[in-house]
């Protein structure tokens, strides 16, 4: 390793985590409804595929929105020759309004602040190397997203600062908390450049009420410090409260603007990671100068920006795509919180993303990381579920899980809350670690088929039991 950099060979990718080691136990034995009915289940994979009916149709209603067609065909050649960084026009016109329906339209976003980027991915790394210098720091809320101390930090040697949020207040971002996490890398120091929020919040899944969306603004405006939004979530609320942009929030506080930036993507809202459309829109004319500069490394393809322009152009479709997304998502959330519930299983209370925040704690022997990773592992090996254990988004108490929900058909999805209820009931049952032989024996009893999402609604199992008693602030949904 030694004729490799330093960078390329450190562990700031942060692959070597239960975050990714869930994903290569689901690679080396993925689930399959025929092929491996056995194996383990994704459910550790913020993906949405709920919707991809309606994408399908409306490529097959719009043969002419690809250049791979024979509607299309008479313009592959302008779209296939050189385009510059600053992105197709029709593109970054569309993204815009795209952007601006999902907030409800209460703002106006302007094509001009727009950069493209190889996905969200690239958008954070990018908008890292813009405005801090190794060294520096972001504040951010834990828990937060894994990957965030690789897109942020990795390649651009700058530091994340946790801002630490508990259950006893519902995981809620509080003043009280930032200015201490802020005075702590001072004391430290080491320069806070800016803070990063998630919203709607990954993993927990809830949203930021205006109050605190305009404490935060009077924060780093105060500060002087830069404030990024990850608000790549912004179009799978499913439920009230409604979201709330900072682009909205910026229209109430004064506050100079040139210190907010805003990252998107397409990953998420419409279910198209492998497109790789991620989005900085950025009130600093200088910072999008340059990014684009820097996007350079990492570009949307032209094909890509043809077909989502033509997409996002189409104000019925995304009306109804929008609607019928968020109807979907809270049907499948409400499945499996609910039938969690059942068998006294808790997640936090939320509103939006593609997943949910599953209170375990009470199947810990010990209050302690390390009994988390315990029943983890059990959960992976021997439940054959792959859920994210909270230590790998940073949160503070032991025995949070990550759940998500949205990248799997029905029929899997109801094979999955079946495993988990057979586990946590068995375990309620012995009070000790399941044994292997007796949980496949359970297992296998389990997997009798039965209707779907709707059928779910109405329990038809055990005796539910009562919440845990040391969660007053969660309930079980």
């Amino acid at each position: 390793m030694g004729i490799l950099s330093k960078i390329a060979t450190n562990d700031g990718h942060g692959e070597n985590s239960p975050y990714f080691d869930g994903w290569k136990a689901y690679d080396s034995n993925p689930f399959h409804l025929t092929n491996n009915p056995t194996g383990v289940i994704q459910m550790g994979l913020a993906e949405n595929q709920l919707c991809f009916d309606l994408i399908e149709n409306w490529l097959k209603d719009h043969p002419e929105a690809s250049i791979c067609t024979p509607e299309g065909v008479h313009e592959f050649q302008d779209i296939a020759l050189f385009q510059d960084y600053h992105g197709l026009p029709t593109f970054r016109n569309a993204v815009a309004k795209f952007m601006s329906r999902v907030r409800g339209n209460k703002v106006t976003l302007d094509p001009n602040n727009i950069v493209m980027s190889g996905g969200a991915t690239g958008a954070a790394e990018t908008i890292s190397f813009c405005i801090a210098d190794p060294g520096d720091a972001f504040l951010i809320p834990s828990p937060h997203y894994p990957a965030f101390d690789r897109d942020v930090c990795w390649r651009t040697r700058v530091n994340l600062v946790p801002v630490v949020c508990e259950s006893s207040n519902n995981f809620n971002l509080t003043i009280t908390a930032l200015e201490s996490a802020y005075k702590e890398a001072q004391d430290a120091g080491i320069r806070v450049k800016g803070l990063i929020i998630n919203n709607p919040s990954n993993p927990l899944g809830t949203t930021l009420d205006r109050k605190t969306l305009k404490s935060i603004v009077r924060f780093i405006n105060e500060k002087g410090i830069h404030l990024v939004c990850d608000e790549i979530y912004a179009a799978t609320v499913f439920c009230q409260p409604d979201f709330i942009s900072i682009s909205e929030i910026l229209e109430e506080v004064e506050c100079n603007k040139n210190l907010v930036h805003i990252l998107y993507s397409l990953s998420k809202d419409m279910g198209l990671p492998g497109f790789r459309v991620g989005i900085i829109y950025s009130y600093n004319k200088d910072v999008v100068s340059i990014a684009r500069k820097m996007s350079s490394f990492g570009l949307v393809s032209t094909q890509t920006q043809h077909l989502i322009a033509s997409m996002l152009s189409d104000d019925d479709f995304v009306e109804r795509y929008l609607a019928e997304s968020a109807k979907r998502l809270a049907l499948r959330h409400r499945t499996l919180t609910r039938g969690l519930a059942q068998v006294g299983i808790s997640s936090l209370k939320s509103n939006a993303g593609l997943f949910f925040w599953m209170d375990l704690r009470r199947l810990l022997k010990e209050p302690t990381f390390e009994e988390e990773l315990k029943l983890w592992r059990v959960i992976i090996h021997e439940v054959k579920l792959n859920v994210s254990p909270g230590q790998s988004f940073h949160c503070s108490e032991p025995g949070w899980f990550r759940v998500c929900f949205a990248n799997m058909d029905c029929e899997t999805m109801e094979i999955a809350l079946r495993r988990i209820r057979a586990f946590v009931l068995q375990s309620q049952e012995a009070e000790v670690p399941v044994k292997r032989h007796r949980w496949s024996n359970n297992l296998r009893l389990s997997f009798s088929s039965t209707r779907c999402e709707d059928s779910m609604m109405t329990p038809r199992v055990m005796t539910p039991h009562s919440p845990m008693p040391h969660s007053p602030l969660v309930r079980a949904v």
